[in-house]
């Protein structure tokens, strides 16, 4: 059986090269290029013996410490097996029917919607704006829908958005909140990217709005994806409903263990942020350097790329993915067109290896 991917199935890919793992460079996983922190990876080889125990059901350390850092409370907090174990929880807890979603975004939204026996309204931002949110818009249709009284049970957006990689600031995304807030509508706010430039989160404001929700994970900044461990943030009341709703011991001892000890490294952190706001720019001017490769601006780890006429995505990524380099093809991605891929931002050394095999394959 083969399940849909986002980017990042390696083991597909060493299988079908016949290469090992370790040979592959992954660029369609949009993982911290420094990997985690060397302090979780000490954890991990002192926690052996939390595997002969049930994981704590409650993750009651780790919310302990995320309420502390985000100056919440361990109530409104419920850890889930992922953020993607939380995203599909939402719409089966909150009867979340109809959504409108910001895109082009992270298919799981829909997905989760659909698997719930809902459907979705899609709001694309434009090419033409930098691929910037039409949070304006977005605003407006809850308006007319609260009018007609067939309004949304819930708006999604990601903040910075995955693929393209654009970030609204916390002042608008709250605006967004608060209509919501007002027609009764549930507004969830995937941060997943958002250390990367976290004066955009709207997390400060959390206590001031009864109906929002906001992801975060410890996948993409914090790269423990394989641990698979990932936090929601709402009011007591909603926490407390979503958390009875989550499986038993979906989040096991390690993931919880190592996810505390990632968040108490803010050395790592630091360096995590200086290397990623220098190189980013640095491996975004190589890109766009090539003539007619368009890349947009980028407030995550990642960048979107749209290739010059004739190239397709597809065909580059097959290209590249047989010298062992893979990159995200976006061209079935709801609002993306056939040219456009996402690339990861990894070691200065693994980007200038991309950037050379870009350059050829273009030329």
């Amino acid at each position: 059986m083969t399940r849909r991917g986002h980017g990042g199935d390696v083991y597909a890919a060493a299988r079908e090269l016949r290469l090992p793992v370790g040979r592959l460079v992954d660029f369609s996983a949009s993982i911290n290029p420094l990997g985690p922190s060397p302090a979780v990876l000490d954890t991990l080889l002192k926690a052996g013996k939390a595997v002969s125990h049930y994981p704590d059901p409650d993750c009651w350390s780790l919310r302990r410490a995320l309420a502390s850092r985000r100056k919440l409370s361990p109530a409104q907090l419920v850890v889930g097996n992922g953020s993607t174990e939380l995203i599909d929880l939402l719409p089966r807890a909150l009867a979340i029917r109809r959504a409108l979603i910001i895109g082009p975004t992270f298919s799981e939204y829909a997905d989760a919607v659909a698997r719930a026996g809902g459907g979705c309204t899609m709001l694309f931002a434009a090419q033409h704006n930098g691929y910037r949110p039409p949070l304006e818009q977005a605003i407006e249709q809850i308006r007319t829908r609260r009018r007609s009284r067939r309004c949304f049970d819930a708006v999604f957006l990601c903040n910075p958005n995955s693929p393209t990689g654009q970030a609204c600031d916390a002042t608008s995304a709250l605006e967004l909140v608060g209509e919501a807030e007002r027609a009764g509508v549930w507004t969830v706010l995937d941060e997943t990217f958002v250390e990367y430039c976290e004066s955009r989160s709207v997390l400060p404001a959390l206590s001031r709005y009864s109906r929002l929700i906001v992801l975060r994970s410890f996948t993409k900044f914090y790269a423990l994806p394989g641990l698979r461990i990932g936090y929601l943030a709402a009011s007591e009341p909603v926490a407390r409903l979503l958390d009875q709703r989550r499986p038993p011991w979906s989040v096991n001892a390690l993931a919880q263990v190592a996810a505390e000890t990632a968040l108490g490294d803010r050395g790592h952190a630091r360096r995590s942020l200086m290397f990623m706001q220098t190189e980013r720019d640095r491996f975004t001017r190589r890109l766009s350097a090539m003539p007619g490769l368009r890349v947009t601006p980028s407030e995550a780890n990642f960048l979107l790329g749209e290739l010059p006429r004739p190239h397709r995505a597809g065909r580059l990524a097959m290209a590249l993915r047989r010298q062992g380099l893979l990159i995200r093809d976006c061209s079935s991605v709801p609002g993306l067109n056939r040219s456009t891929v996402r690339i990861a931002v990894r070691t200065r050394r693994e980007n200038d290896r991309l950037v050379e095999a870009v350059q050829a394959l273009l030329e």
